[in-house]
């Protein structure tokens, strides 16, 4: 099974209860990609897995994220829709399988696949999702990055500055920011689920400490035009992210005084600190409950682990 595929599979089997055993993973071939401009020359597709940004111009197509592996021949069929242009670069924001599934393909058809040093570590050694209990296999040789930045790149084209930078753990070890500089337009990757409880993947690096600097450093670049590409969910504007750091404290701040009070897990979701949030935050492919055992599985690790 492709890592890409698992990742989904492992996803339902966490977040659908005891019932969803036996579900099937999703059918790729009833899912359409779709295109939506943020600005001029950049566009939101969307699709199966994390959301994808594409820049279009006189040089080339240059994705953010190529969702899952069995998506790849409608992603190329809506970037040809836009531009006759090959789609020359690949930035992956991080590592996991809805954001680098079609790296493979991409990679064998020309395209130079980019990203932080710790995604390409990640992908080249096997993973354990401790929130899954899932083994993931190393990646296919061919869907590595080829090139790797500690620190940041900026890529000239299309009349663009494409500036995509590290940022300190939040999603995983390995999360990259991208700034579109003239089209005033920012793709946040997994640091950013809009409108829904985010997964923190704790095994790799991840926590709610990191998701809310994350959050705090995207609020610093945005002004109130910027348009922001979440990793998950619509089209967000400055205040929408903002609403989505405010909810991570709140969340992390009821977690982490059960924590300190001494509270199970299980004594800990049975009390529902979120149970107000839900209505708003609860109704994405994270619920509630799973969401609390995230944070207190990252709240209640000793200091330094």
């Amino acid at each position: 099974m492709a890592r890409g595929f698992r990742l989904s599979l492992s996803v339902v089997l966490l977040l659908g209860g005891p019932a969803a055993a036996f579900a099937q993973p999703p059918d790729f071939s009833k899912v359409e990609v779709t295109s939506q401009k943020v600005a001029e020359g950049v566009y939101m597709l969307t699709g199966a897995g994390g959301n994808i940004g594409l820049s279009v111009g006189a040089d080339a197509a240059f994705l953010v994220d190529d969702q899952y592996a069995p998506m790849t021949p409608k992603i190329k069929a809506a970037v040809a829709a836009l531009t006759n242009k090959p789609v020359r670069f690949v930035l992956n924001t991080h590592w996991h399988g809805d954001h680098t599934g079609g790296n493979k393909d991409l990679g064998e058809s020309g395209t130079l696949i980019v990203a932080h040093e710790n995604v390409r570590k990640r992908m080249t050694a096997e993973q354990f999702l401790e929130a899954f209990g899932m083994k993931v296999p190393p990646a296919d040789p061919a869907a590595l990055p080829v090139v790797t930045f500690g620190d940041s790149v900026t890529f000239h084209l299309n009349g663009e500055e494409i500036h995509a930078f590290h940022i300190p753990p939040a999603h995983t070890d390995g999360d990259s920011l991208v700034l579109f500089r003239k089209a005033n337009v920012l793709h946040g990757g997994d640091t950013f689920f809009n409108g829904m409880y985010p997964f923190i993947d704790v095994s790799t690096g991840g926590s709610v400490g990191g998701m809310i600097a994350a959050a705090d450093r995207m609020l610093a670049l945005a002004g109130d035009a910027t348009r922001i590409i979440p990793g998950h969910g619509p089209l967000a504007t400055k205040a929408d992210l903002k609403a989505f750091r405010d909810m991570l404290a709140t969340a992390r701040d009821r977690v982490a005084a059960q924590v300190k009070a001494g509270k199970t897990l299980e004594q800990t979701t049975a009390a529902k600190p979120l149970a107000d949030l839900d209505a708003k935050w609860g109704q994405g492919f994270l619920k509630a409950d799973a969401f609390v055992s995230i944070l207190y599985k990252d709240l209640s690790r000793p200091a330094g682990k």
